[in-house]
């Protein structure tokens, strides 16, 4: 099953890039990998803390994922899959297109912001030529119904 990787963050524009990959995935028999990625930054301290600072940020995640899962199985009807990494987001996100061979389309939302493309894509344009897969990019302030209308 071809599976649509979505990267789960905590801008305003990934709820586009959410709705694209579960709506282009219901209409073509497809799935929907969410995944998030715990910086390193956030968990370097000493093992206990650690610890307790990692389960905090898998608690937020699996929040955070809960909401746009519910809206998933409700609306377009996907049951989405939740992969959680630890590291650097764009080192995360290609291996998690390197380990998963099912990933069949990335799908990014670009910044609402005029700042040029966000690290995750700017990332992504470096290794275009390696990708396994191809990448689309949902616009940050594309409407609801916009979306629905090309999906």
């Amino acid at each position: 099953m071809r599976k649509f990787l979505v990267f789960l963050d905590d801008s305003r524009e990934c709820l586009n890039a959410i709705r694209f990959a579960a709506m282009r995935a219901a209409k073509t028999g497809g799935a929907v990998q969410v995944l998030a990625v715990i910086p390193a930054s956030e968990i370097q301290h000493g093992l206990g803390v650690a610890e307790v600072m990692r389960a905090e940020a898998y608690e937020r995640i699996r929040a955070h994922f809960e909401v746009f899962a519910k809206w998933m199985r409700d609306r377009p009807g996907v049951e989405p899959e939740l992969v959680v990494r630890e590291g650097e987001p764009g080192n995360e996100l290609l291996a998690q297109l390197g380990d998963d061979p099912e990933i069949g389309i990335v799908v990014l939302a670009a910044s609402v912001e005029n700042t040029g493309p966000g690290p995750l894509i700017s990332r992504l344009m470096r290794e275009m030529a390696t990708l396994p897969c191809p990448i689309t990019i949902v616009p940050g302030d594309i409407s609801r119904e916009r979306l629905e209308e090309i999906t």
